[in-house]
């Protein structure tokens, strides 16, 4: 029996509206657990990481240094402020360059340019989303001195691909792990794969704090230590009973407040559940889901686990039997008639980072640090064709699958899934006709004016 038409064109709506209450899609879950570890450290009155000994962000420090398999974490104030802390600590010099992949978050990117290091970006591989190995290879060059490497959505990279590219050139691993809590690669778990690894505490990731945070993992004991100088001033706090105010070198100020930590060390505590259960709830979706012609869903290759952090559908054209429609207006379409259907589905991200306004006019620091490098090139979307395919024809879920109990709701999206492929011919009839320019054409993204 042929599904009702689609809600986009006048159909009743798969979902109904209510459908996806807070008890089943809201995130963080906040339980009694969470509201009394925070009133606990408003009677404690220890706020701060300054706390020695069993301080609440020492705690969570150490719980989630062996949760994680590492000698060290450091409690941060954000996710990127962990990327710039990871440079420093590691020696990364002003005018070096790092090796950033084309499709990530702006903060991949801005890290390295508030340590005034030149982001040179790579292009990714299309199945898995994350730093193409190959083409990191061939983007090293003289002043390249670390690559990052991001878990996009949760999925790891090809760490071996990467430390391979690391180590025959001297170069460090710096694991951006923001969105990939709890996944693993090869029997080890993120976050232990490189020279340090940086992780995103906000409110959105899948191990939350209360707003912002961050954390910070390495082996190294040096590198641990400067980490802490860096986050506090450049002081040493280390087997102090009070600060002393000198500042061993030039730092800002990048802490963890006792109120986050005692939030994430409640959630911590459930990770390894919550996980557990998503990764059911999702691949019950998926299995649905890989039956519709044309849908690519998300790969999870055998030598590792994916955290779903976030789930980006790929779409084919040709294989859904719709021509002569540009894989972007086919994207566009699909996007109004699931969200029309109940399905909040949207791009995670618009264009390749390198096409970011800021970074082609590189307003903000004069210039800097590309003008330390002498580096006046200006890349170009065209530099990196799988990110650039990436982009125009996927959409994403986002946070609303983190919950637990999300099962039934996913379960409904599928449906949503099914009844809009259903009504393919609807869908390619309005992309036929829809005049298409991708978002990085507009001006509000793109400058051909570089400084220097």
């Amino acid at each position: 029996m042929t599904a009702d038409k689609l809600a986009l064109f006048g159909g009743t709506r798969a979902i109904p509206p209510r459908r996806a209450s807070r008890d089943l899609v809201g995130w963080p879950v906040i339980t009694d657990a969470e509201r009394k570890a925070v009133l606990g450290v408003l009677d404690s009155g220890r706020y701060t990481s300054n706390s020695t000994g069993n301080g609440e962000v020492q705690l969570l420090e150490r719980e989630w240094a062996a949760y994680v398999g590492t000698a060290h974490a450091a409690g941060i104030a954000n996710g990127t402020a962990a990327l710039e802390i990871a440079l420093a600590a590691a020696g990364v010099e002003p005018g070096s360059e790092v090796l950033v992949p084309a499709l990530s978050f702006i903060a991949t990117a801005v890290a390295p340019v508030h340590r005034l290091v030149v982001p040179r970006f790579v292009d990714i591989d299309p199945d898995t989303f994350t730093m193409d190995p190959a083409a990191a290879r061939a983007a090293v060059g003289p002043r390249t001195r670390a690559i990052i490497a991001v878990h996009l959505h949760g999925l790891p990279c090809d760490m071996a691909g990467l430390r391979a590219v690391a180590d025959d050139h001297g170069l460090l691993l710096i694991e951006d792990a923001a969105q990939a809590h709890a996944a693993h690669y090869r029997g080890r778990r993120t976050g232990s794969l490189g020279d340090i690894a940086a992780f995103s505490l906000n409110v959105v990731k899948n191990l939350p704090t209360c707003g912002e945070g961050g954390l910070l993992n390495t082996d190294d004991e040096q590198t641990h230590r400067r980490i802490l100088r860096l986050r506090q001033f450049g002081e040493d706090l280390e087997g102090r009973r009070e600060r002393d105010y000198i500042s061993r070198e030039l730092a800002g100020n990048a802490k963890l407040s006792a109120m986050q930590a005692a939030f994430t060390r409640c959630q911590l505590a459930r990770l390894d559940e919550y996980h557990a259960a998503r990764d059911r709830n999702v691949r019950a979706m998926l299995t649905r889901l890989d039956a519709l012609p044309g849908l690519r869903t998300p790969a999870c290759p055998p030598d590792r686990t994916h955290a779903w952090h976030i789930l980006r559908f790929r779409f084919d054209p040709a294989a859904m039997g719709i021509d002569g429609a540009h894989p972007g207006a086919v994207r566009a379409v699909l996007q109004r008639a699931l969200r029309a259907e109940g399905v909040p589905v949207s791009p995670y991200q618009l264009a390749p980072l390198p096409m970011q306004r800021a970074l082609r006019t590189r307003e903000g620091f004069g210039g800097y640090p590309w003008l330390l490098a002498d580096d006046r090139r200006q890349e170009e979307a065209a530099d990196y064709p799988h990110t650039v395919a990436v982009l125009e024809d996927s959409l994403t879920l986002q946070r609303l699958h983190l919950n637990p109990n999300a099962g039934p709701v996913l379960r409904d999206w599928a449906g949503a899934f099914e009844k809009v492929w259903e009504h393919r011919d609807a869908v390619a009839t309005a992309a036929r006709s829809m005049v298409y320019t991708p978002a990085w054409h507009g001006p509000d993204w793109t400058s051909a004016e570089v400084p220097g």
